[in-house]
């Protein structure tokens, strides 16, 4: 018999597998992470250069903005993006690429720009019509952050609301009405 961790990858496997473009192990609770806003202290990234994460933490932020919750870096999102790219060849090409399309430059536009740039790719990777490095970039960029984000204790307990396993006194029924 599988043990507890083997049985929810598997569990996690299922349902990561259609969703999101990387094996279920590669999921934010499977690695060790710096703690929320801590990626400065632990030092460089582990694959970008410190050009390529920058850009990475501010597309993060404008997919996921900090609002009446904490946003995308708060949650620790650029860090997840970072472990999970260095740990898969594949993704690491369509990020190079993503980014080199982008250019250095993005990061010098207003946000209004910024937005302009990337409502765009945003809507290639909604129709699933991505043909550019920079549209394939950006819906695993997108995807990413929205798993790195809401598996994160923020994105998870603070934004969604889980309780966690939660006792019940009792099990409310589910009552089907007659026809």
């Amino acid at each position: 018999m599988a043990d507890r961790r083997d049985a929810l990858k598997i569990i996690g496997a299922i349902g990561t597998t259609c969703a999101f473009p990387f094996a279920s192990d590669e999921l934010y609770g499977q690695h060790v992470h710096p703690p929320a806003g801590k990626q400065a202290e632990t030092g460089p990234p582990k694959f970008f250069t410190p050009g390529e994460f920058q850009m990475i933490r501010r597309i993060a932020e404008l997919i996921i903005p900090a609002t009446g919750t904490p946003g995308a870096i708060e949650a620790g999102v650029p860090g997840y993006i970072d472990t999970v790219v260095s740990a898969n060849a594949p993704h690491q090409t369509v990020f190079r690429a993503g980014l080199e399309a982008l250019g250095a430059g993005f990061l010098a536009l207003s946000e209004e720009q910024q937005i302009a740039t990337l409502t765009p790719l945003c809507e290639a990777a909604d129709k699933g019509t991505m043909k550019t490095p920079a549209e394939r970039f950006f819906k695993a960029m997108k995807s990413m952050t929205a798993d790195g984000y809401y598996t994160s204790r923020i994105g998870l307990v603070e934004e969604l609301g889980y309780k966690g396993n939660t006792v019940l006194a009792e099990f409310p029924s589910c009552e089907v009405p007659e026809h």
